[in-house]
Protein backbone atom coordinates (compact mmCIF):
# COMPACT_ATOMS: atom_id res chain seq x y z
CA UNK A 1 0.00 0.00 0.00
CA UNK A 2 1.19 3.37 -1.25
CA UNK A 3 1.83 6.05 1.32
CA UNK A 4 -0.64 8.17 0.07
CA UNK A 5 -3.64 5.66 0.16
CA UNK A 6 -6.29 6.24 2.43
CA UNK A 7 -8.37 3.12 3.65
CA UNK A 8 -11.04 5.33 5.83
CA UNK A 9 -14.24 4.72 4.93
CA UNK A 10 -13.16 1.03 3.57
CA UNK A 11 -14.76 -2.15 5.20
CA UNK A 12 -12.77 -4.67 7.15
CA UNK A 13 -13.14 -7.74 8.74
CA UNK A 14 -10.80 -8.37 12.20
CA UNK A 15 -8.36 -11.43 11.82
CA UNK A 16 -7.72 -11.33 15.40
CA UNK A 17 -9.23 -11.06 18.79
CA UNK A 18 -12.89 -11.95 20.64
CA UNK A 19 -14.34 -10.10 17.74
CA UNK A 20 -12.54 -12.02 14.66
CA UNK A 21 -14.85 -12.43 11.25
CA UNK A 22 -16.60 -9.13 13.01
CA UNK A 23 -17.47 -6.36 9.99
CA UNK A 24 -16.62 -2.93 10.17
CA UNK A 25 -16.17 0.67 9.02
CA UNK A 26 -12.58 2.20 9.20
CA UNK A 27 -14.03 5.29 10.60
CA UNK A 28 -10.15 6.61 11.36
CA UNK A 29 -6.14 5.64 10.76
CA UNK A 30 -2.83 6.54 12.40
CA UNK A 31 0.64 4.71 11.14
CA UNK A 32 -0.22 1.53 13.74
CA UNK A 33 -3.68 1.67 14.58
CA UNK A 34 -7.34 1.49 12.99
CA UNK A 35 -10.22 3.29 14.60
CA UNK A 36 -13.32 0.55 13.64
CA UNK A 37 -16.97 1.24 13.90
CA UNK A 38 -20.04 -1.07 13.51
CA UNK A 39 -22.53 1.11 14.17
CA UNK A 40 -24.26 -1.38 16.98
CA UNK A 41 -21.70 -2.25 19.54
CA UNK A 42 -18.97 0.06 18.66
CA UNK A 43 -20.75 2.99 17.43
CA UNK A 44 -18.73 6.05 15.99
CA UNK A 45 -18.99 7.38 19.77
CA UNK A 46 -17.03 4.33 21.03
CA UNK A 47 -14.70 2.65 18.07
CA UNK A 48 -12.81 -0.04 18.30
CA UNK A 49 -8.80 0.53 18.27
CA UNK A 50 -7.36 -2.50 16.50
CA UNK A 51 -3.39 -2.98 15.45
CA UNK A 52 -3.90 -2.72 11.04
CA UNK A 53 -1.78 -6.03 11.42
CA UNK A 54 -5.09 -7.76 12.50
CA UNK A 55 -7.91 -6.74 10.47
CA UNK A 56 -8.73 -7.58 6.37
CA UNK A 57 -9.78 -4.54 4.42
CA UNK A 58 -11.91 -4.61 2.00
CA UNK A 59 -11.78 -3.02 -0.71
CA UNK A 60 -14.86 -3.05 -2.78
CA UNK A 61 -17.09 -0.32 -1.02
CA UNK A 62 -21.06 0.11 -1.82
CA UNK A 63 -21.13 3.56 -0.58
CA UNK A 64 -18.58 6.15 -1.58
CA UNK A 65 -20.03 8.72 0.07
CA UNK A 66 -19.84 7.65 3.13
CA UNK A 67 -16.17 7.04 2.69
CA UNK A 68 -15.67 10.22 1.25
CA UNK A 69 -17.68 12.02 4.19
CA UNK A 70 -15.45 10.12 6.87
CA UNK A 71 -11.96 11.46 4.90
CA UNK A 72 -13.05 14.99 4.80
CA UNK A 73 -14.46 15.13 7.61
CA UNK A 74 -17.19 17.62 6.35
CA UNK A 75 -20.54 16.40 6.66
CA UNK A 76 -21.37 13.90 10.18
CA UNK A 77 -21.87 10.26 9.40
CA UNK A 78 -24.26 8.56 11.84
CA UNK A 79 -24.68 5.15 13.55
CA UNK A 80 -27.33 4.12 10.78
CA UNK A 81 -25.50 4.68 7.98
CA UNK A 82 -22.40 2.78 8.88
CA UNK A 83 -25.20 0.02 10.05
CA UNK A 84 -26.89 0.45 6.93
CA UNK A 85 -23.32 -0.14 4.60
CA UNK A 86 -22.53 -3.11 6.26
CA UNK A 87 -25.78 -4.56 5.58
CA UNK A 88 -25.87 -3.95 1.77
CA UNK A 89 -22.43 -5.83 1.88
CA UNK A 90 -23.62 -8.76 3.97
CA UNK A 91 -26.81 -9.21 1.37
CA UNK A 92 -24.62 -8.33 -1.71
CA UNK A 93 -21.99 -11.52 -0.38
CA UNK A 94 -25.57 -13.33 0.54
CA UNK A 95 -26.68 -12.96 -3.04
CA UNK A 96 -23.22 -14.08 -4.84
CA UNK A 97 -23.29 -17.06 -2.60
CA UNK A 98 -26.77 -17.89 -3.28
CA UNK A 99 -26.65 -17.55 -7.04
CA UNK A 100 -22.56 -19.82 -6.98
Amino acid sequence: MKPTDTITGLLAYSKAGHDKNHLYIIIEETQEHVLLADGRLRTLEKPKKKNRRHIQIIRKNTDRELALSLRQGGRTVGNEEIRRTISQYQQEQYQEVKNV
